[in-house]
């Protein structure tokens, strides 16, 4: 079996020696090509313990920043899923979450996303000062909570990834 080379992973268990009371499988580097994930299980299976082992199941994963993986996941999409959050990490799992899908999630982060920031307000600020000349007697005036509130009702969709760190992306 080839050697686990990232922290995205599978474990694959053999259905015909759980079946029999055996636990036999193995950990599986999710970041490599669809096919070589089914060699990988196919390597699996030969070795099982129960001769013409052909169904396998998948009994855990790590790695997936969040996104579940069922049972019976389809080999093209780990792969493809494990190519992106090896790319895009935390962020990438939250987007994956957010969206439901792969697709919408690349197509945010290449159109939509503006950045990292501490807060949503921290945002509306940079956003007001980007976009208007606030004179200096109105800028200890201005709620940019509220701004940053009022944004993500309708405009902006923020994604936490830990203290003071929300990546914000434009809603359409």
């Amino acid at each position: 079996m080839k050697e686990i080379n990232s922290d995205i992973q599978i474990y694959v268990a053999c259905l015909a020696s759980y079946n029999n009371g055996i636990l036999h499988g193995g950990w599986i580097d999710a970041c490599q090509t669809a096919d070589d994930i089914r060699y990988a299980i196919h390597d699996i299976l030969k070795t099982s313990p129960i001769e013409g082992a052909e169904e396998y199941a998948i009994h855990d994963h790590e790695g997936f920043e969040g996104v579940w993986i069922r049972e019976y996941e389809d080999i093209d999409y780990i792969a493809k899923l494990a190519a992106f959050l090896e790319e895009h990490g935390e962020l990438g799992g939250k987007l994956v979450e957010y969206f439901g899908d792969i697709e919408t999630a690349e197509e945010a982060l290449s159109d939509r996303y503006h950045g990292e920031f501490k807060s949503l307000s921290e945002f509306a600020e940079n956003l007001t000062e980007e976009t208007t000349e606030v004179p200096g007697n109105l800028r200890f005036y201005i709620d940019y909570e509220a701004m940053g509130r009022d944004l993500a009702i309708s405009d902006v969709i923020a994604i936490e990834t830990g203290f003071e760190a929300v990546h914000v992306f434009w809603s359409c």
